[in-house]
């Protein structure tokens, strides 16, 4: 299954892992890149830099093949800025395939300094975004793809809440530049439907929580094949900040704060990121963030990652083969 996604990065398959705070640790990421996706290092995870480049490098030592690594540049508490320069600076020493970013546009911070720094080494650069608008910006500041996020992502969809099935084909309509779905992504059918939309690929975060090497409490697994697609609440509105969340205990309190107009104080405590343990080791899911999408519904099992990736892929051309016969 070649497109323009697997030959700008060298991969078999087209399907990406999106970043997973505490989740896409150097094990997962190689599993991942192994198993012929783009697997996903995290760097929200990593302090220092130190800690960050050994990651880098703990990676490539699991894997040969290329993978990509998350840098979110979104307002944040817990983030210095000086951090984020780390990041930047240490993605172009290392020289990894590719970086994807959300929030605020690379080029647009400390005037693309770091934008040019990354291109410079050779790092591809792709921008997630919820908006026509913004792909548009994106492609003319020189990223080299978009990751078009729906509505039904995990994290934080843009407010505009435009879903997958309508954000592609416009996306596709408007920009040159590679289109790559994300929001509701989690099999075969979604490739499938995916391609069809003129993407190039997709991009899953929700499902790979539910493989073998994603490390976690044997309750998150059971959780996630349990819940449905309706499970799922956005919050953050009131705060300026959409995001989107498995419906627990946190998740109705985070709502009533908000529909009373309570403030960011009331709410940081319910999603603070330092209850992550909690719910990936302990299996606490009830009370935190946890950060899943509307794909939730489309996870019945767990898997390897290879198992997972062999099978969306041969489901995918096997739907795309019987829809063609029909005509």
């Amino acid at each position: 299954m070649k497109t323009r996604l697997t030959e700008m990065m060298g991969i078999k398959y087209p399907i990406v892992c999106g970043g997973m705070m505490r989740l896409a640790y150097p094990p997962l990421c190689a599993a991942i890149s192994n198993a012929g996706g783009l697997g996903n290092l995290t760097a929200a995870m990593y302090e220092d830099r130190e800690s960050f480049r050994d990651a880098i490098r703990e990676t490539r030592h699991l894997t040969d093949r290329p993978f990509i690594v998350n840098v979110t540049l979104l307002p944040s508490i817990g983030v210095p800025d000086e951090r984020y320069q780390m990041y930047f600076d240490t993605l172009a020493e290392e020289k990894v395939a590719a970086v994807e970013i959300s929030g605020t546009p690379l080029n647009r911070y400390k005037d693309g300094v770091y934008f040019k720094k990354l291109k410079d080494a050779g790092v591809k650069l792709i921008h997630k975004v919820g908006s026509v608008r913004h792909g548009k910006s994106a492609e003319k500041a020189g990223y080299d793809a978009v990751f078009a996020a729906g509505v039904e992502e995990g994290g934080h969809p843009l407010n505009e809440n435009v879903a997958t099935t309508v954000l592609t084909p416009r996306m596709v309509e408007e920009l040159t530049i590679p289109v790559i779905t994300t929001g509701g992504m989690a099999n075969g059918r979604s490739l499938a439907a995916a391609l069809c939309l003129g993407a190039e690929g997709i991009m899953m975060a929700s499902r790979f929580i539910n493989t073998f090497e994603c490390k976690v409490h044997e309750k998150v697994y059971e959780e996630l094949i349990r819940r449905q697609e309706n499970e799922t609440v956005l919050y953050g509105n009131s705060i300026g900040l959409q995001g989107r969340g498995l419906l627990n205990d946190s998740m109705r309190e985070v709502l009533k704060i908000e529909a009373r107009g309570g403030g960011l104080e009331e709410i940081i405590p319910h999603i603070a990121g330092s209850l992550g343990d909690d719910i990936w080791q302990k299996g606490d899911m009830d009370t935190g963030l946890i950060a899943v999408g509307q794909s939730i519904g489309l996870i019945h099992d767990v898997l390897t990652c290879k198992e997972l990736l062999d099978g969306i892929v041969h489901d995918a051309e096997a739907i795309l083969r019987n829809s063609l016969s029909r005509f």
